[in-house]
């Protein structure tokens, strides 16, 4: 039986404490539903380790197949420029390892179950039994592709409660107090905000902060490191080290090639 290749959760990182921690927790999680999996962390900026950091050290382990998967809820700027850098100064670096990027783990529709628990919850915790209205909140990007692939989550999720929905966007607007108001303004009070956030931090904390000021009666948390967000991360891994499997080996003498199995990386 080959041996699966190595998983290196690939964060964009952040100063604040806590993002680095969701995605340790994602780790834990990932180690929990395969425990055989050589599972590890790594960041593209504000803290360590990086990327080419992980795999010198997996490299002098004698690990020659590495699959990263990044840890976005979108298919925005980091993941189409700043996260393929990482993955060609890896190449770059050691060009004997086989590396491959997997999508990022959004946006998978199964995480929007995540965004209801959490939503139930604060809910619960503020007491408030009715909705008349939503907001869907999400970082966004420059890109405008990827905001209209968040936008289509959106809508999926305020048609499973029936609910009108503004989706909101930290850096492209409009934002979560925006969005609130627009709603404010056809009549509804009882609105309530999701967080297509991983991980709390500067923008999800503005955002929150934002929505209430505007009057929200809630807002999520983060989806953190909830049992979805890793069952996504283990289904993009499967995916992309199934890649990496070279089908058809070149063989001396016409010999036929080994069965090769990946019941290790099955999800």
């Amino acid at each position: 039986m080959m041996t699966a290749p190595s998983l290196v959760l690939l964060g964009y990182g952040s100063t604040d404490p806590r993002v680095a921690q969701v995605s340790h927790e994602i780790r834990t999680r990932l180690l929990e539903l395969r425990p055989e999996l050589d599972v590890h962390v790594a960041f593209v900026d504000h803290c360590p380790p990086a990327g080419l950091q992980v795999v010198n050290k997996l490299v002098k382990r004698g690990v020659t197949e590495i699959v990263f998967v990044p840890l976005l809820l979108s298919d925005a700027f980091h993941a189409q420029v700043e996260f393929p850098a990482v993955i060609a100064q890896v190449q770059a670096a050691h060009p004997n390892v086989s590396v491959i990027a997997s999508r990022p783990i959004g946006p998978e529709a199964q995480l929007l179950s995540v965004i209801d628990r959490r939503l139930r919850e604060v809910l619960r915790l503020k007491r408030v039994s009715e909705l008349d209205g939503l907001v869907f909140a999400a970082a966004g990007s420059s890109d405008v592709r990827s905001n209209a692939i968040v936008a289509r989550r959106a809508r999926q999720w305020a048609n499973h409660h029936k609910l009108p929905c503004v989706t909101a966007f930290a850096t492209a607007g409009p934002s979560t107090g925006e969005a609130v108001r627009t709603l404010r303004s056809q009549g509804r009070r009882h609105i309530a905000v999701g967080s297509w956030f991983l991980a709390p931090g500067v923008r999800y904390s503005k955002q929150a902060e934002l929505a209430i000021e505007a009057g929200a009666v809630a807002v999520s948390a983060p989806l953190g490191a909830e049992p979805e967000v890793a069952e996504a991360a283990l289904a993009r891994y499967v995916v992309a080290a199934m890649e990496l499997v070279d089908l058809e080996p070149a063989m001396a003498d016409d010999e036929p090639a080994p069965v090769r199995h990946l019941s290790v990386v099955s999800a």
